[in-house]
């Protein structure tokens, strides 16, 4: 993606239609209305385009690919418990904790503790580096100063 962004244009047009939730340069969300509705459609047996077309969208400005996939993801909506609801805010990303085998959390401790010696190693060479010149900034100022 990211070929097929909307003018500002489209996006003024794409706004005024009822259908439309939310419109950006590089989005658009439909509304639950809209979803119901193609699904309802396209059992009748009318194609994706011909229902955007119906339904006030301007097939050329949105896109083959954008109307096909949408198709896809309302069908596969339609078959779910929550149906047509918007899920992303509820679940979004992957779940922050899993559960683990008792070898995989070992593993995985092992890992945090090697990881975090390294970080200590680095901070400690750093800070050992940053004393040095310190050090040598001051002899050279003192240098300096005597004669």
């Amino acid at each position: 993606m990211g070929v097929n962004y909307f003018t500002n244009e489209q996006v003024d047009e794409l706004r005024c239609n009822p259908y439309v939730d939310n419109v950006s340069t590089k989005a658009i969300t439909y509304s639950e209305e809209f979803k119901r509705h193609f699904i309802e459609e396209n059992q009748y047996g009318k194609l994706p385009t011909q229902i955007f077309r119906e339904a006030g969208f301007n097939p050329k400005v949105l896109g083959k690919m954008r109307i096909n996939n949408f198709a896809r993801r309302v069908r596969k909506m339609n078959e779910r418990v929550e149906g047509f609801t918007d899920l992303r805010s509820e679940s979004s990303g992957r779940p922050r904790t899993k559960e683990r085998t008792i070898e995989a959390e070992n593993a995985y401790l092992r890992h945090q503790v090697a990881l975090q010696k390294q970080q200590i190693d680095v901070l400690k060479k750093t800070n050992s580096i940053n004393r040095k010149a310190a050090k040598d900034s001051h002899k050279k100022n003192s240098n300096s100063s005597k004669q």
